[in-house]
């Protein structure tokens, strides 16, 4: 008699398919590939993509977020990149955006947690730099940017394609810091205004008031947990360049409370965290011949308290590089 259970496997049943080469598992009615990237929470890595000192590059370097150290080398973007945006889910890296110092409407990707060189994408709506960039598993969505404009698009990040409308923000914005929970994306700062705006992610739609930041700045950079949302450094386009730190529980409204200061006055840098901890890489501060702004630093996201060293980049990285991770709040 036939073994009925060698057609018919019982609910639950795991196999891995030679052909996708992925984990599948039967739920009685068909297979469905597994998520085996969950556990890549245990080892957040944080990637710096462009930026570069004097010029330019296309150089993308990682850090493993809750060690300390220096950074690595993990490959090039498809093209030299300064002042892009980013997003990223638990396995694939987006970088949007960015000047050659022609400014382009470029998307290209990596898988975050091997190294190499990215791949294209797609295209944005429009072509610009100094946006902002975040993003929860799903979605990748960019807002703001140069030439002035109000401009946000998104991606799905698993399937590559151009970047779709999703709506507008409160006014044109250069450089706003984008930070996410799982739902709800902030965009912070910009330019000459102090504004905070979010969006939820998963819908269309323009952006909405929030609340306010301590002090209007531009080229400043966010990054948050699943709760709380932080904005790093920026200036002002003809004053000084700031050490504050700011944060917001992102969850609520209202306005922005102190959070601490950088090591240093920077503008123009990268972050990238955990659910734990927000690092903060390069950056330009008032010293014109863009020494010392190889250091990366860190704060612990549920505490108070200034930044203190984690280690170094391969080199100085002054022109906006874009940061983002595998396990940043967007990721829950």
């Amino acid at each position: 008699m036939e073994n009925s259970s060698l057609g018919t496997p019982p609910a639950g049943s795991i196999r891995f398919n030679t052909d996708s080469s992925k984990m599948e598992i039967y739920n009685g009615d068909k297979w469905w590939e597994m998520d085996t990237s969950v556990g890549m929470q245990s080892a957040p890595r944080g990637l710096i993509m462009g930026g570069g000192s004097p010029a330019r590059d296309n150089v993308v370097q990682y850090i493993q977020i809750n060690t300390t150290g220096n950074a690595n080398d993990f490959g090039d973007l498809t093209e030299v990149g300064g002042r892009p945006s980013a997003g990223a889910s638990r396995t694939r890296a987006i970088r949007g955006g960015g000047a050659t110092p022609t400014i382009v409407n470029t998307i290209d990707y990596a898988s975050i947690n091997s190294t190499g060189n990215f791949s294209n994408f797609g295209d944005l709506t429009e072509a610009r730099n100094q946006g902002g960039g975040l993003s929860n598993q799903v979605r990748a969505v960019f807002g703001g940017g140069n030439p002035n404009t109000d401009t946000m698009d998104y991606v799905t990040i698993s399937i590559t394609g151009n970047a779709i409308d999703f709506g507008n923000l409160g006014g044109n914005r250069q450089s706003p810091g984008g930070a996410a929970s799982p739902t709800r994306g902030l965009w912070m700062g910009g330019e000459t205004t102090d504004i905070i705006e979010y969006i939820t992610i998963a819908t269309l739609g323009n952006a909405v008031d929030f609340g306010d930041l301590t002090q209007a700045r531009r080229l400043a950079d966010a990054g948050s947990n699943r709760t709380r949302a932080m904005l790093f450094g920026g200036g002002s386009p003809s004053g000084p360049t700031y050490d504050i730190i700011d944060y917001v529980q992102i969850a609520s409204l209202g306005n922005a409370a102190d959070f601490g200061n950088l090591t240093t006055v920077k503008a123009e840098l990268a972050v990238t965290t955990s659910s734990t901890r927000a690092c903060i890489s390069g950056g330009e501060g008032p010293n014109p011949s863009y020494t010392n702004y190889n250091v990366i630093e860190y704060v612990e996201i549920s505490t108070l308290g200034n930044a203190i060293d984690f280690g170094d980049l391969l080199g100085n990285r002054v022109f906006s590089p874009a940061g983002t991770s595998n396990a940043h709040g967007g990721l829950g």
